[in-house]
């Protein structure tokens, strides 16, 4: 038994948006590590805060001590007694490899159950205790076989599965260009899977791109298979600016699609997250940048109260939004058939909705200043009521048919 309460990235995710300095609380965990080498939720949290501070290698050699000595994590609902217990499968890996529900359900009555399975033995069981389980396990290569064994053992499961593993393929950055391609109102760019050689052959004239992209041509946008938030992500304008991306990224494999320009009339780009809550589109969060690549961390959203403003509108005015794009919306739960979803998308200049991508992975939270964002807690609350009312549903669905 630990005695240190595991807690989750949340608290972590929570300092971190508000300034606070994590170095010093990771130095004592660090330290306390000597004292108490076998607390598995010393260790996790440890894990957590390290990732959240950049270092993720590091973040994982620390999670692999924690797995070690114990599978199971536990967080407690705030309001007690719970409601209903959760349980999460979970895969080892960095903050981007698992569905961080945590920080949907801070602060509810559902108690949280995280399980790690194991690569090496991923049916091991039995799981803990639960009233309805979500497989949170992210569309990786090296989760597929964890995947394709869940689809088996989760067949014919006594509890309710939300986002079944057979369901999760789709999420794939290729996969899921193809599965949308045809949509009305959809404009998903075909997204190619090609190996550092195929790159290195456009790039020094041996290959053009065409052969590879289906027509397509540059600029394109190339990232490493299995990058998320950005990591290597770059807008390719020429063969010639191959050479220098590739000397720098030195991945065997990538995802190469073509680059649409999504800047509005005033030359901004605006991305927008929404979530699918069984088919529900809710609004996360709007981000404002003059770079085609817009992160909210780093697209002036905190320091700029105009862009705050305009998203404050998108989030009150989202009925809008979506007689634009609902039924395209629509059609992504339609075809991934996941219970819940998120999607980072933008309005092309055709009145599109231009998808980037579309994952169970992403972080949707409420943690944000509430002085700097008084919009957000209203709408945030709707998407946790939501989630919260998914999983008493199922839960009451399944009872009733027992």
């Amino acid at each position: 038994m630990s005695a240190t309460p595991f807690v989750g990235l949340a608290p972590f995710l929570r300092l971190n948006i508000g300034g606070t300095d994590l170095q010093p609380m990771a130095k004592k965990m660090l330290e306390q590590t000597a004292v108490d080498m076998d607390d598995a939720n010393l260790w996790m949290n440890l894990s957590t805060i390290t990732m959240c501070l950049g270092h993720r290698d590091a973040g994982l050699k620390l999670q692999a001590a924690a797995l070690e000595l114990s599978r199971h994590f536990h967080i407690a609902a705030t309001q007690q007694p719970a409601t209903l217990r959760l349980l999460m499968l979970m895969a080892p890996g960095d903050l981007a490899a698992n569905t961080p529900l945590d920080c949907l359900l801070e602060n509810s009555d559902i108690d949280l159950d995280l399980y790690y399975l194991s690569p090496d033995d991923p049916q091991h069981l039995p799981l803990p205790e639960h009233d309805v389980l979500l497989v949170g396990l992210s569309e990786l290569d090296e989760h597929r076989h964890m995947l394709d064994s869940l689809e088996h053992s989760l067949a014919h499961w006594p509890r309710p599965v939300l986002n079944a593993p057979h369901c999760i393929a789709s999420t794939g950055r290729d996969l899921a260009s193809e599965l949308l391609k045809d949509v009305t109102g959809l404009l998903v760019p075909p997204t190619l899977q090609v190996s550092r050689a195929q790159l290195l052959a456009v790039a020094t004239g041996a290959a053009v791109l065409p052969e590879l992209l289906a027509g397509g041509d540059f600029p394109v946008i190339v990232r490493p298979v299995g990058s998320h938030a950005g990591r290597d992500l770059d807008k390719i304008n020429d063969p010639k600016s191959l050479l220098p991306y590739l000397e720098r990224v030195p991945d065997s494999d990538f995802f190469i699609a073509r680059f649409i320009d999504y800047s509005g009339p005033d030359g901004m780009f605006r991305k927008y997250r929404v979530a699918l809550i069984q088919g529900r589109a809710f609004a996360c969060h709007m981000a404002v940048s003059s770079h085609w690549m817009v992160h909210y961390v780093n697209a002036g959203m905190y320091e700029d109260a105009q862009k705050r403003a305009e998203e404050a509108r998108f989030m009150t005015q989202f009925d809008d939004f979506l007689r634009h794009h609902g039924a395209a919306l629509e059609a992504i739960f339609q075809r991934t058939r996941l219970d819940y979803l998120c999607v980072d998308c933008a309005q092309a200049a055709n009145g599109e909705l231009l998808v980037f991508e579309i994952d169970h992975a992403m972080v949707v939270h409420a943690m944000d200043s509430e002085q700097l964002f008084p919009h957000k807690q209203t709408h945030m609350l709707k998407v946790k009521a939501a989630f919260r009312e998914m999983l008493l549903r199922v839960h009451r669905e399944r009872q009733a048919c027992a």
